[in-house]
C-alpha cells in the first residue's frame, strides 16, 4: 500500500507539472477582441458605434462588434437599464443559452492532449517495470518462464534410454499426483532433485516429461540468469522465482545447468563481495530456509556436479542424485525408434543394427543421426530413409565430412595409404582390441584419412592388455611410414598418435597403478582449480627422483609398444602393401575388405562401388583431395 501511494503522488505531481507546461507554452488565439471598461461601453453605445453585441448567459461578459468590424469585450455590472439602450440605438441583441457543463466540456477539450500524453507515459512505465523480465526497470525480477499444465505436451513415454532414471523420478510424479499416498505413512518427497549426467543424455527433457505427467506449472529458468552486472540482482531473482512458484504450488522449478550459480563459496582470490555466492546463499535459504517451500519441488540438472558447493547437495535441498548416463545398447534402440517415428522409414532399417553400432553414442547424437540421414536420402530425392542413409549418417558424425574436393599429390596419397594401413593392420592383430570397422583415405573433418574402430558392446573399464594392444595401434601408422618410407621420411601425420599414446603410458603409471615398477599407487599432482574454490596453491606431492623414475617407465612402454608394433608389421609386409593398394585404388574399404587382406586374399570392391558407377580398373589413384598430412587414428 505504501509502495501504491507513493506512485499515485508521483503520477500527480508529473500531471500538473505537464499541465502547467503545456499551458505556458500554448500557442495564443490570434485577433483577441478589445477590452474596454463598462463605461466606455456605453459611451460607444450611445455615439451609435456598435453594431452588435453578444450577453453571455451569466450575464457577467459581453463580447460585442463595432460599426467598423472591430471585435470588443466588457464586463458588466447589473444593469437594469442597458437593455433600453441598447434598443434605442439599433444595437442587434442575442443572448446566449444557459450551458451548465460548458466549463467541464472546456477543460476536457483544452487538457486532452495532455492527458493521452500523461497515460502514453504511465503506460510505458508499467510496461518496463512488468515486462516479463524485459523491461529496464525488472532486472530485480525473475526471469523464470511460467508453463501452466496445458503448455507442457511431453511426457515419459517420450523419454527412453534411462529406464532407471525414470524409476527415480516417478515418485515425483506420483507425490504431485496424491500427496496423501506419502504423507499418510509419514514420509516426505524430496524436496529436490539434482540429475547429473554427460551432455545430450536428456536431463531436461526428463525434468519436462515429470511436469507433463503430474499436471502441474513448470517453472524453467538456466543458472546463468540469475547473475547480472547490478549486484544484489540474483538474490532478488531466487526471492521472487520462489514467491511466484508458491502462488502456483504444487509446482516444479527445473534450474538448467546449476553449476552456474552452485559452485563452491570461497571461490576466486582478493575477496570482497561476490555476486554469485550471495545468488547462492539465497537458493540455500529459499530451498531449505526458516520458512517452509510446501508444494514446490526443485529439479536442477549439470554435468559438473564435482563443482557443486557442500551445502547444496545435503539432505533436505537436494536429496535425491539421479544419473542420467550414456544408453546402452537397449536404450539407444528405444532412444533411436522414438525418434524414427516421424521418418519414412524403409524395410530394411534395422534400429538394434544400429544401437549396436554407435556405442558411447548420447540421446542427442541419436537425435542428430536420424536428422543427418532424413538429409542424406533428402539430397537423393528419395521417399524413404534407408540403412545406407544411416551408416553414412554414422560415419559423417564418427569420421567427419568428406572433403573430396581437397586435390592431394601422389606421394602424400600413398604415404596417407600405408599410415592409414598400418593402424587397421595392428588393430586386427593385437589381443582386445576393438575391431575395425572401415579404413578411408578421403580427407574427413580436420583428417587427411581415417582408421575407425568400432567397438563389438559397450565398454566400462579396459584392462592392461587391452591399453597395450591400444598402443600399439596408435603407433601402427608411424611405424608403417618408418618401414615403407624410411626414417628421413617419417611425417608429421603422428603427432596426434603420439600424443594419445603418451598420455595413455602416463596415464598408467600415475593414475591406474598398471606398472609393475611404480607399483598401484597414485603420483599425480594436485591439478583444482582455485576459481573452483579448491586449494590456492599447488602441492607437489612427488619428488624429482619419482618423477624422474615415471619418466622412464613412460619411456620403457612406450618403447616396448614401439617395438612390438614393428615386430607385427615386418611379419605382415604383404598385406601391408595390399592394404594400401586397395586404399589407392577403391579410397575406402571396410569390414568385409580388410577380412579378405588379412586372410591373403585379394580384396574386392566395396559394396557400394557399382552405384558410384566406375569400376576398378578404370579407378586411378590420385583424384581425391588435399590436406596437410596423414591423420590421425580416431
Amino acid at each position: 500500500m505504501n509502495d501504491l501511494a507513493k506512485n499515485l503522488v508521483l503520477w500527480v505531481v508529473v500531471a500538473v507539472v505537464l499541465m502547467v507546461v503545456f499551458q505556458a507554452f500554448s500557442p495564443r488565439m490570434g485577433g483577441a477582441p478589445e477590452k474596454l471598461s463598462y463605461d466606455q461601453f456605453i459611451t460607444q453605445v450611445q455615439a451609435d458605434r456598435v453594431k452588435e453585441v453578444t450577453i453571455a448567459a451569466d450575464g457577467t461578459s459581453i463580447s460585442g462588434v463595432r460599426k467598423d468590424g472591430t471585435q470588443f469585450l466588457t464586463y458588466a455590472p447589473e444593469d437594469k437599464d442597458l437593455v433600453t439602450d441598447l434598443l434605442r440605438h439599433d444595437v442587434a441583441i442575442e443572448q446566449e443559452p444557459p450551458q451548465r457543463q460548458s466549463m467541464l466540456f472546456g477543460l476536457l477539450i483544452n487538457f486532452l492532449p495532455v492527458l493521452l500524453l500523461i497515460g502514453v507515459w504511465i503506460y510505458f512505465m508499467r510496461q518496463m517495470q512488468q515486462g516479463g523480465g524485459k523491461g529496464a526497470m525488472s532486472f530485480g525480477k525473475s526471469r523464470a518462464k511460467l508453463q501452466s499444465e496445458d503448455q507442457v505436451k511431453v511426457t515419459l513415454a517420450d523419454v527412453a534410454g534411462c529406464d532407471e532414471a525414470k524409476e527415480e523420478v516417478g515418485e515425483l510424479v506420483e507425490f504431485l499426483r496424491d500427496p496423501s499416498k506419502f504423507q499418510r505413512l509419514g514420509g516426505k518427497i524430496p524436496r529436490g532433485v539434482l540429475m547429473v549426467g554427460p551432455p545430450g543424455t536428456g536431463k531436461t527433457l526428463l525434468a519436462r516429461a515429470i511436469a507433463g505427467e503430474a499436471k502441474v506449472p513448470f517453472f524453467s529458468i538456466s543458472g546463468s540468469d540469475f547473475v547480472e552486472m547490478f549486484v544484489g540482482v540474483g538474490a532478488s531473482r531466487v526471492r521472487d522465482m520462489f514467491e511466484q512458484a508458491k502462488r502456483h504450488a504444487p509446482c516444479i522449478i527445473f534450474i538448467d545447468e546449476i553449476d552456474a550459480v552452485g559452485r563452491h563459496r570461497g571461490a576466486g582470490l582478493g575477496g570482497g563481495h561476490d555476486e554469485r555466492e550471495q545468488t547462492l546463499n539465497q537458493l540455500l535459504v529459499e530451498m531449505d530456509g526458516f520458512e517452509g517451500t510446501e508444494g514446490i519441488i526443485v529439479i536442477a540438472a549439470t554435468n559438473r556436479p564435482d563443482v557443486l558447493d557442500p551445502a547444496l547437495l545435503r539432505p533436505g535441498r537436494f536429496d535425491r542424485q539421479v544419473v542420467v548416463g550414456l544408453p546402452d545398447v537397449k536404450g539407444r534402440e528405444q532412444i533411436l525408434r522414438v525418434h524414427m517415428r516421424k521418418l519414412p522409414l524403409a524395410d530394411d532399417v534395422e534400429p538394434m543394427t544400429i544401437a549396436r553400432g554407435t556405442p558411447g553414442f548420447s540421446g542427442a547424437d541419436l537425435a542428430n543421426l536420424c536428422n543427418e540421414a532424413a538429409l542424406f536420402a533428402a539430397r537423393e530425392n528419395a521417399k524413404e530413409v534407408r540403412m545406407e542413409h544411416f551408416d553414412r549418417a554414422r560415419d559423417k558424425i564418427l569420421m567427419g565430412a568428406e572433403r573430396r574436393s581437397m586435390a592431394m599429390s601422389e606421394d602424400e596419397k600413398k604415404l596417407t595409404a600405408y599410415h592409414e594401413a598400418g593402424h587397421a593392420i595392428v588393430g586386427r592383430l593385437v589381443p582386445e582390441h576393438d575391431p575395425v570397422y572401415k579404413v578411408t583415405i578421403i580427407p574427413r573433418g580436420r583428417a587427411l584419412g581415417v582408421t575407425m574402430y568400432l567397438p563389438e558392446g559397450d565398454k566400462y573399464s579396459y584392462n592392461k592388455t587391452a591399453i597395450e594392444s591400444q598402443l600399439c595401434s596408435l603407433y601402427g601408422g608411424r611405424v608403417a611410414e618408418e618401414l615403407i618410407f624410411g626414417p628421413d621420411k617419417v611425417t608429421t601425420g603422428a603427432s596426434n598418435d603420439i600424443e594419445r599414446a603418451t598420455k595413455l603410458a602416463r596415464n598408467m603409471v600415475t593414475k591406474w597403478g598398471l606398472s609393475d615398477e611404480m607399483g598401484p599407487i597414485a603420483y599425480g599432482e594436485e591439478e583444482d582449480e582455485v576459481f573452483l574454490g579448491r586449494s590456492v596453491t599447488q602441492h607437489k606431492n612427488v619428488s624429482d627422483e619419482t618423477a624422474r623414475r615415471i619418466d622412464e617407465v613412460v619411456r620403457r612402454i612406450l618403447d616396448k609398444a614401439y617395438q612390438r608394433t614393428k615386430a607385427i608389421l615386418q611379419e605382415n609386409l604383404d598385406k601391408l602393401h595390399v592394404m594400401a593398394e586397395a586404399l589407392l585404388q577403391y579410397e575406402t574399404i571396410d569390414a568385409t575388405q580388410i577380412d579378405d587382406i588379412m586372410a591373403g586374399r585379394r580384396p574386392g570392391p566395396p559394396a557400394d562401388w557399382s552405384k558410384s558407377g566406375r569400376t576398378p580398373k578404370d579407378d586411378e589413384p590420385g583424384r581425391t583431395g588435399a590436406v596437410v598430412g596423414p591423420a590421425p587414428q580416431t
